[in-house]
């Protein structure tokens, strides 16, 4: 199969010259998400807790507009604007992922997109 390109209205437009995510009908690819809601409200002034579950909820949009969940995640990449947010964001994203959680790798990445202090991306498999 060939690349699709996913989109949804339920996360926020993509910003640039990319797409919210891309799939080959296996795995699923997604753009990083960020605290922002679906119309474009930047939530970057929120504490990395709200921040968190906000890129946690537009990550789920995306890929439940690609016939996958949160339960389909095999890794996810977490860049963070400061490494000392890891635990508030930890706990936050435990929330998510509570049962068997995906692969992890969680960054410290300086200046993130839009003054953000958290942008989560993901793999995943169609079920």
């Amino acid at each position: 199969m060939s690349k699709e390109i996913v989109s949804t209205d339920e996360a926020p437009a993509a910003a640039g010259a990319y797409s919210q995510a891309t799939t080959d009908g296996n795995l699923i690819f997604t753009a990083g998400q960020i605290a922002m809601t679906p119309d474009g409200d930047s939530l970057a002034d929120e504490p990395i807790e709200v921040q968190t579950e906000r890129a946690l909820k537009n990550l789920e949009a995306v890929l439940e507009a690609a016939g996958a969940g949160l339960d389909d995640v095999l890794k996810t990449t977490v860049y963070l604007a400061d490494i000392d947010d890891f635990e508030a964001m930890n706990g936050t994203y435990a929330d998510f992922f509570d049962g068997e959680p995906p692969a992890r790798s969680a960054v410290e990445a300086g200046d993130l997109p839009l003054g953000m202090g958290v942008e989560i991306e993901a793999v995943a498999t169609k079920p």
